[in-house]
């Protein structure tokens, strides 16, 4: 686990958003961020117990020294403050908050503003899965010692026309997210990310510029608000975390093919 070093003494909070609607595999039994992906063995009890989609997140935040989480839910996904409590089985504490406007993950995220405004974050989607435990401690490092508003971490993808890729020039300096588009060059896209309050702010101060009656008939995307940053001056770079795709479970092939890959036991 890492702490923040010398230069940078803002407390690292994680940040979770969790008010999707899984539209792509509903009907689900509950939550997507809740569906059992593995089994894992207590270290004290020795029992077998599930383990959902986004305790491989949390627990990577952990890495990372994360000891608070805010996850931001959508009316009716009660089954996760029950699921997950106040995160002492995780040696953590959580905090849930609902989702004001459901215009996109910019907006779901915004909703932690007043608590994360002058924090250290760290973000990842509660529904793709990847091995890397360091893939955070990666990220907060790399900002630290470039000091950079914003690093998005990368992941080798396996199908290029269907994911954000990030074009980057040899410093790792970001200069575009190119979203699902025409055969290209590029290959990675990213999934995982870590940013200073100078991002949180920028976040905060443009969601005010939108109109938010053009997102009743498409969403906003934290994509759309990192080429925002880019352009608006904002220093964006980017970091390899793993050299694996990552399992985006919100599909019923990505679905599949996590309970594949990571079905396994596990001691905790």
């Amino acid at each position: 686990m890492i702490t923040p070093n010398e230069k940078d003494s803002r407390e690292i909070i994680g940040l979770i958003p969790a008010a999707g609607e899984a539209k792509r595999i509903a009907p689900l039994p509950c939550s997507k961020e809740l569906y059992p992906i593995s089994f894992e063995v207590e270290t004290e009890s020795k029992l077998q117990r599930p383990k959902s989609a986004c305790e491989y997140l949390i627990e990577k935040m952990k890495h990372a020294g994360v000891s608070k989480v805010y996850i931001i839910l959508r009316k009716g996904k009660w089954d996760i403050p029950s699921y997950l409590g106040d995160g002492s089985q995780f040696g953590m504490h959580f905090a849930y908050l609902m989702m004001r406007l459901p215009f996109g993950v910019p907006y779901t995220l915004d909703q932690a503003y007043p608590f994360v405004k002058d924090k250290t974050v760290v973000f990842g989607f509660p529904d793709i899965l990847f091995e890397c435990n360091k893939a955070f401690p990666i990220l907060v490092k790399k900002m630290q010692s470039r000091n950079c508003d914003i690093v998005l971490g990368l992941f080798f993808s396996d199908q290029p026309e269907k994911a954000d890729l990030v074009a980057f020039d040899k410093k790792r300096r970001v200069s575009k997210i190119v979203k699902k588009t025409k055969p290209t060059r590029l290959r990675y896209t990213w999934g995982v990310a870590a940013w200073t309050p100078v991002f949180t702010n920028y976040l905060h101060e443009k969601l005010k510029d939108f109109d938010t009656s053009a997102f009743i008939e498409k969403e906003l995307f934290i994509s759309d608000i990192v080429n925002f940053a880019i352009e608006d001056g904002l220093q964006v770079e980017a970091v390899q975390v793993s050299g694996k795709p990552f399992i985006d479970i919100g599909t019923p092939e990505g679905l599949a093919g996590a309970r594949g890959r990571f079905m396994s036991f596990s001691n905790r």
